[in-house]
């Protein structure tokens, strides 16, 4: 392959999304939010008042999406992660979405020399060759402080201790699935946010994809 892969994966709120659109920023990267897909096949059932462990009706939902459904602002709502959580697992449905996700890092749009791609299973599952894989991480109670603080200012009237069960109970799907479940890959750089601040945290996430970018047997694998 001729275009870098950057694979960020890691848990819900461990700042992987943050710190992938900024690598792409930096690096001059196409960035893929590969939750996002998630999230619009999930809201699409949400507004057709589709069953969301109904697996026809959500593959089909996944054939449909387009950049429209990426941009929409309610992809970010507490009940849209909620409901893609729940779809999420499914094996068919990753299955539909699983040549969007590795067209999108083989064919970068814009001729952009590189793509960067968020998820759960990115570095495992998505684009196991990937030059550059991150697994970010950090503790469970600065991961719910952190959501908690991004929904609190979004306006949503939610207590620490709703989104600390909520994000349990996630992490708990992401991990036991038996599809694709969420696991760091044997040769992606652990990043532990739990003390960071987002400078610090994108420092090291640079030095890591820059240092394989430069690493010949890494760069051309």
């Amino acid at each position: 392959m001729s275009n870098i892969i950057v694979a960020v994966d890691g848990p819900v709120a461990a700042g992987k999304g943050t710190l992938g659109r900024r690598l792409a920023a930096y690096f001059d990267f196409a960035y893929l939010d590969t939750g996002g897909l998630y999230r619009a096949v999930a809201l699409r059932m949400l507004r057709a008042g589709e069953d969301l462990h109904d697996v026809a009706a959500m593959v089909a939902q996944a054939r449909a999406v387009n950049q429209a459904d990426l941009e929409d602002p309610a992809l970010r709502a507490e009940e849209t992660g909620e409901a893609a959580s729940v779809v999420a697992p499914q094996a068919e449905l990753r299955a539909a979405l699983l040549q969007y996700q590795r067209k999108f890092a083989a064919n970068p749009p814009n001729g952009a020399a590189g793509a960067v791609l968020d998820g759960r299973d990115i570095g495992t599952v998505v684009c196991p060759d990937a030059q550059a894989k991150l697994f970010v991480t950090a503790s469970a109670l600065a991961r719910a402080e952190r959501r908690h603080a991004e929904l609190v200012g979004r306006g949503e009237d939610i207590s620490l201790e709703v989104v600390q069960a909520d994000l349990a109970k996630r992490d708990a799907r992401d991990s036991e699935r038996a599809a694709s479940p969420l696991t760091a890959a044997d040769d992606a750089h652990l990043l532990d946010t739990t003390k960071m601040d987002i400078e610090a945290a994108f420092e090291a996430a640079r030095e890591i994809v820059a240092a394989c970018m430069n690493d010949p047997q890494v760069r051309h694998r």
